[in-house]
C-alpha cells in the first residue's frame, strides 16, 4: 500500500506538489494523471525517495519515506519515464547490478534474472550491451531493473511509450498480473484507453492538485462524459475556467482599491 498526506513540494516560490493526499492499497491499480507540468513526476521522485517533502510526508508498506527511505526502497519499485542504460553493459549486467544494490546475489538472484527476462521478451538481447538498443528496448531493461527484488509495491511512469504493440500487451498483461498478485500499483500515463482498461481508481492532478478523484465509470458518469478522456479534459478545463474567473475577480478588486486611493 502506498499513501500520502498533504505532499507538497516547492521549488523557491514555485509550489510543484501542493498538499496531494491519496491512497493506493494493495492489488489495486491507482492512475496518477495530469498534463505535462502538473506534478506527477515530482510527485513520484518523492515517493521514491529521491526528493523530499517540503512539507507532509507518505509511506510505502507502512515506511516513511522521510525516516525510513532504506526501508521504502526495499518495498518498492520504479520505472521512470527519462531512465536510460550504462551503453557498454548488457541486459543481464545491468539486472544483477540492480540486484546486487538490493542485496541479493548468487543464484538465487540469476534465476530471477532469467525468469525477468523470459516474462519481458528479452532474450535477444539478454547478452548485448546497451549501445543501440530500440527505445523499447531500453524500456524492457529499465522494466526489469525495477523489478528484479520483486517488490510488493510498483510504480510505473509511462510503462509502454515506445513499445510496439506486442510488447505493449505484455506489460498491460504484467500489470494486470501484478493485481491477481496483490502488489499495489500507481501507474502514471496520457494513454486514456490504458487508463480505462487497467486502472481500478484514478486521481487527477493539475497544478500541483488533485481536482478529481475516483473509478473512471463513476468520473465518466459524473462529467456526462463518452469516455475518460473527454471527462479528463473537462475535469482539466473547468479548473482552469475557475483559476481565470478567480484571477479577473482579483483584478477587479485590485481596481477598486487603486480607485479609492486615487
Amino acid at each position: 500500500m502506498i499513501e500520502t498526506f498533504q505532499l507538497a513540494k516547492r521549488f523557491k516560490k514555485f509550489e510543484a506538489v501542493k498538499d496531494v493526499t491519496f491512497r493506493a492499497e494493495a492489488g489495486e491499480v491507482f492512475g496518477l494523471l495530469g498534463p505535462n507540468g502538473a506534478g506527477k513526476t515530482t510527485t513520484l521522485r518523492m515517493l521514491a525517495t529521491v526528493l523530499s517533502p517540503s512539507s507532509g510526508t507518505a509511506t510505502v508498506s507502512g515506511y516513511d519515506i522521510r525516516t525510513q527511505a532504506n526501508a521504502v526502497r526495499a518495498h518498492l519499485g520504479i520505472l521512470v519515464e527519462s531512465a536510460g542504460l550504462y551503453s557498454h553493459s548488457t541486459t543481464r549486467e545491468h539486472l544483477r547490478y540492480v540486484g546486487n544494490l538490493h542485496g541479493l546475489n548468487g543464484s538465487g538472484l540469476e534465476r530471477r534474472i532469467d525468469e525477468l527476462i523470459e516474462v519481458l521478451d528479452m532474450g535477444d538481447f539478454a547478452d548485448r550491451i546497451g549501445q543501440g538498443f530500440s527505445r523499447g528496448m531500453i524500456r524492457k531493461v529499465v522494466m526489469g531493473m525495477a523489478l528484479v527484488h520483486d517488490p510488493p509495491n510498483i510504480i510505473l511512469d509511462e510503462p509502454t511509450q515506445g513499445l510496439d504493440v506486442v510488447s505493449t500487451r505484455t506489460v498491460r498483461d504484467l500489470i494486470r498480473q501484478f493485481k491477481a498478485e496483490g502488489r499495489c500499483v500507481i501507474l502514471s500515463t496520457h494513454i486514456m484507453d490504458e487508463v480505462e482498461r487497467l486502472c481500478d481508481r484514478v486521481a487527477i492532478v493539475h497544478r500541483g492538485e488533485i481536482l478529481e478523484k475516483g473509478t473512471p465509470q463513476e468520473l465518466i458518469a459524473k462529467y456526462q462524459a463518452d469516455n475518460l478522456e473527454t471527462a479528463f479534459v473537462e475535469i482539466i478545463g473547468a479548473e482552469a475556467l475557475l483559476n481565470e474567473a478567480q484571477r479577473e475577480a482579483e483584478r477587479e478588486a485590485q481596481q477598486q482599491k487603486s480607485g479609492r486611493r486615487s
